[in-house]
């Protein structure tokens, strides 16, 4: 394996760039001990040592560290790691390190998810939420079946009387708090439903 470049990044970190195109970040302590130099050949097994020996262990570390801090979803822990400089290779293996503890779950991520904003959003805005953050539909479609509500109406009726909304309010609030609603993915016939209510006043 081929040592193309060494970048000098902050902080005592190096940056080795090798000839297939994968960037390994190690510490100065790291490139002296291995005795690593720029336009250099080192061996398959030094390499292999340096990728998973040292370079992975971070990443595990770093994966653990990350979701100690808030519950993440295996989308949004890759795109973390993959931030913070670590080969595809890495990424994947503190993947299924964290798995194998099931300290990444995205059922679980999407059941609490759900569960938290169903009063607040609809199941549209909730789905459209958990699909940018990298969970896929069936999952969110399972969480949404466990945790959501089935009927929206009883959601958008305490939506509008946390709006202070009453059928006697002038044309421009009245539509100021339907543009609320439509924002949070509800239907617009729910909402117009919801506001002719004979319990609304």
């Amino acid at each position: 394996m081929y040592i193309e470049q060494m970048e000098i990044l902050d902080k005592g970190k190096r940056k080795l760039l090798f000839e297939h195109g994968v960037e390994l970040l190690l510490y100065q302590g790291e490139i002296k001990k291995y005795d690593l130099r720029e336009q250099t050949e080192i061996s398959e097994e030094l390499y292999l040592e340096l990728l998973y020996g040292i370079v992975g262990k971070r990443a595990k570390k770093r994966a653990m560290h990350l979701l100690e801090r808030q519950d993440r979803t295996e989308y949004q822990l890759q795109e973390k790691l993959r931030q913070n400089g670590y080969p595809a290779e890495v990424i994947e293996e503190a993947l299924a390190y964290v798995k194998t503890y099931h300290y990444i779950d995205d059922l679980r991520y999407a059941c609490n998810y759900v569960r938290a904003g169903k009063e607040k959003k609809s199941r549209q805005r909730l789905c459209q939420d958990l699909m940018k953050k990298g969970v896929k539909r069936q999952i969110i479609e399972q969480a949404l079946d466990e945790e959501g509500n089935e009927d929206e109406t009883a959601a958008i009726c305490d939506l509008l009387e946390k709006k202070g909304y009453r059928k006697d309010l002038p044309k421009n609030e009245i539509h100021k708090i339907y543009q609320f609603l439509l924002r949070r993915g509800y239907q617009s016939s729910d909402i117009l439903r919801a506001m002719r209510a004979e319990y609304l006043t």
